[in-house]
């Protein structure tokens, strides 16, 4: 009877926001310590670029526009994660098993990699590509965890179903996001092991993809016709 009790207990208090605050505390943590770290550079190029033009801005260097471009988008995506995760609904249902959950946290934390790996001398056109992709990619990322809002999750779970927005073109814009912004940052650390690196993040995300999709399917009646009418990550190819 007492371990009945405490079973319960233990459940009522996994389905409390306290509970849920705790458990993305980590995320959070995270989020907030790679924002703060940002902070320094990011001011310094700000200052760099309001200086060149205050002076001369026929000499500003495009790269340096896009690089503190890129480095603001990615401040801005950390805030807004920070924000959601902390404000975020109760889950109503999750994936079961370690697997779904360990695939979901290396997918997450795995592209720390890059940091580990050294920059490359790259081409002034092929750096262009890189800040691009990581602009466009944190925009797309950006929107999509607007639009999915209080629902984000880092493991796979059933919040809140969102089909409006990206998620009316695809099934998962935000992941679509991150991949475009992670070919950018690989590119800057181009080499066979930033490829190894990239393909063993996507392999783990990819899998993450079904297992949140195995749950809103089970948990959502309406999931299954959403899926018909929705890509995966691209809209006619997959």
């Amino acid at each position: 009877m007492a371990t009945a009790m405490l079973q319960e207990c233990i459940k009522a208090l996994r389905r409390t926001k306290l509970y849920d605050l705790f458990a993305a505390a980590p995320l959070i943590g995270w989020y907030l310590f790679c924002a703060v770290h940002m902070g320094p550079s990011l001011a310094d190029q700000v200052a760099l670029v309001k200086q060149f033009v205050q002076t001369d801005s026929s000499v500003l260097p495009a790269t340096l526009v896009l690089s503190t471009v890129s480095h603001l988008s990615t401040l801005i995506f950390l805030v807004v994660l920070i924000v959601m995760f902390t404000v975020r609904r109760i889950p109503q249902a999750a994936a079961s098993g370690f697997y779904p959950r360990f695939a979901a946290v290396t997918g997450t934390y795995l592209s720390a990699g890059f940091v580990l790996l050294p920059l490359q001398e790259l081409s002034y056109v092929l750096y262009l590509v890189s800040l691009l992709l990581i602009i466009v990619g944190t925009g797309l990322a950006i929107c999509a965890v607007l639009v999915l809002g209080r629902s984000i999750s880092l493991l796979p779970e059933a919040r809140r179903l969102v089909t409006r927005g990206p998620y009316a073109l695809v099934r998962h814009p935000l992941y679509l996001g991150e991949l475009v912004a992670l070919v950018g940052i690989a590119l800057q650390y181009y080499s066979a092991s930033a490829l190894l690196l990239s393909l063993l993040v996507w392999s783990f995300q990819l899998q993450r993809m079904k297992y949140e999709e195995h749950v809103l399917f089970k948990f959502f009646p309406e999931y299954g016709d959403y899926m018909a009418r929705t890509a995966r990550l691209v809209p006619g190819v997959y």
